[in-house]
């Protein structure tokens, strides 16, 4: 039997988890909720997903010839978990709603990790999740950290961690926050990345820094960990290779930037042009001495779709392995 999956939210996260979920043998999207009934309402609709609609709104829909299935209320009778995938500040409210439904939630990074109690990643801590109410999925920047420092941690062990973080100003369809013409520090120092990394990994000294540049492609990490024994720039080349949703690539091969990247996701057929890996210019990387120095590249709308699925796994206790669950999902979904 199936578990039964309602996204809350279907945006930029939510409608990417919806077609993750559809393309699984052990799970099924049996709803999805809109607040307005836009060009993605339209699109869910023709698409087959049951839309849920709060109660006030449902007239809107009725006026726009989107078929509503019921309440958003109505869709906690029919789930196994909710993937919540909603603005912030509604976290605790929903919460609220779905501990009295008695049904499993996910959330996603935007959210605080004392919201859950537990934040996630595939790789690195699966089996904190297993069989819990409420999980976290972390940021698409801390699960692009996690993803290349866990599998180094765990050779090396890493002593400090230096990350400077730049980040895309908005995503591409969002045209309230961006463009910007300007490079705009985070002068709160350190940004919350560490901090969230550290709720996965707890003994890892990590700092971050970040600043905001005007591109909505992709995010960019320049790394330096510094290491408790020495190591070559070939072993950790092969150690990044052997690691599942890392992919390395060459700038001699003309994937010099953020637009090849994408270019590459789309040339790969992949849906949405999307970039689940995290990806790392493997001409980029140094070792010297204790230390290592790499770039690495996050896709903000797509890293942390395949997280879900194995969240979704992890607290639904469909899969105990959690290579097994990642292998799973990957062939899934072609990464």
């Amino acid at each position: 039997m199936k578990i039964r999956v309602g996204i809350n939210g279907y945006g930029t996260i939510g409608k990417r988890v919806a077609t993750a979920v559809n393309q699984q043998d052990d799970m099924v999207v049996v709803g999805i909720t809109k607040t307005k009934p836009t060009y993605e309402a339209k699109i869910a609709m023709d698409r087959g997903y049951p839309i849920y609609v709060p109660n006030e709104n449902i007239s809107a829909f009725e006026t726009a010839n989107i078929k509503v299935a019921g309440r958003i209320e109505d869709l906690y009778g029919k789930v196994d978990v909710i993937v919540d995938c909603t603005p912030g500040k509604l976290s605790e409210k929903y919460k609220a709603e779905y501990a009295a439904a008695g049904i499993k939630a996910i959330w996603q990074g935007g959210e605080n990790h004392s919201l859950t109690g537990i934040s996630f990643n595939s790789a690195a801590n699966y089996m904190e999740s297993w069989g819990a109410q409420f999980s976290r999925v972390v940021s698409c920047n801390t699960t692009g950290l996690v993803r290349t420092i866990y599998p180094i941690d765990k050779e090396f062990k890493v002593v400090n961690g230096y990350a400077t973080l730049i980040r895309r100003s908005a995503d591409p369809n969002d045209s309230k926050t961006g463009p910007i013409n300007a490079i705009e520090p985070s002068v709160k120092v350190p940004t919350h990345h560490g901090p969230d990394l550290q709720s996965i990994l707890p003994w890892i000294n990590i700092q971050t820094m970040a600043v905001k540049v005007p591109t909505t492609l992709m995010h960019v990490h320049a790394i330096v960990l510094e290491l408790k024994s020495e190591t070559t720039t070939g072993r950790i080349i092969e150690l990044l290779e052997e690691t599942p949703r890392v992919k390395l690539v060459k700038s001699k091969d003309g994937i010099k930037s953020t637009a090849q990247i994408m270019d590459l996701a789309r040339e790969l057929g992949r849906t949405r042009g999307d970039i689940f890996e995290v990806v790392v210019w493997e001409d980029g990387i140094k070792v010297a001495g204790n230390k290592i120095y790499y770039y690495q590249a996050v896709g903000q709308e797509s890293d942390v779709i395949p997280e879900n699925i194995d969240c979704i796994r992890s607290i639904c206790q469909l899969e105990k392995d959690s290579r097994k669950s990642i292998a799973k999902t990957n062939k899934a979904m072609n990464i």
